[in-house]
């Protein structure tokens, strides 16, 4: 099957057999929840899936194209949570969180595809791709497990901090979500040094 995302991984091969590895996050922008990143690794011989950005796919399709790319690929998630995040800020979790998930691969690749402008510190050869998840099979792969995992864990979280609509909206910062978090305040699972939660914390002080 024809797919210029795969071509794109293909041109890129340091050799006939490289292995590369796509990594992207998901989770950088809501106000609650971890940010998730994934690295994706798909075996020599597996079939060239139609993958792309997971922002441009239906929930169903992300589903199912999640899990093809379990079956023939190998896979490293790694995640960090809000606490976590508000000590060190939202741009060196996602790079911690990239980098967990490459530590959890199985397999070790020879060249790492980074989704964006990131740079990691890992002693393996790496560049960043600016949209790489609209140009790399590997990328976009990795930004469909991140972004299924996430999705999952926040509606797990729904369930424990009920009333904030984290199954419909993630944590993003939509009206509902502003609109709950005025009347019920945040909840652990809220991320206080992004503004809109902090906010809260200011006005409580006056």
């Amino acid at each position: 099957m024809s797919n210029p995302l795969h071509d794109f991984d293909s041109s890129h091969l340091p050799a006939s057999h490289s292995l590369i590895a796509g990594v992207d996050e998901v989770g950088r922008g809501p106000l609650a929840g971890p940010v998730v990143a994934a690295a994706v690794i798909f075996f020599p011989q597996a079939p060239r899936l139609p993958v792309q950005d997971s922002k441009q796919l239906s929930p169903k399709m992300r589903q199912k194209l999640f899990h093809q790319i379990i079956r023939c690929s190998f896979v490293g998630i790694g995640m960090v949570d809000e606490t976590m995040i508000d000590q060190i800020n939202i741009y060196q979790a996602t790079r911690v969180a990239m980098k967990k998930a490459l530590l959890s691969l199985n397999q070790i690749p020879d060249l790492v595809l980074i989704d964006g402008n990131m740079q990691l510190d890992i002693s393996l050869t790496q560049k960043a791709i600016v949209k790489g998840d609209t140009k790399s099979a590997s990328i976009a792969a990795a930004s469909i497990i991140a972004k299924v995992f996430r999705d999952e864990w926040m509606e797990r979280l729904d369930q424990v901090y009920p009333g904030y609509g984290f199954a419909k909206h993630k944590g993003y910062p939509t009206p509902e979500h502003l609109a709950s978090l005025k009347v019920l305040g945040p909840s652990q699972a809220h991320r206080r040094s992004f503004a809109p939660v902090r906010a809260f914390f200011q006005e409580t002080l006056r």
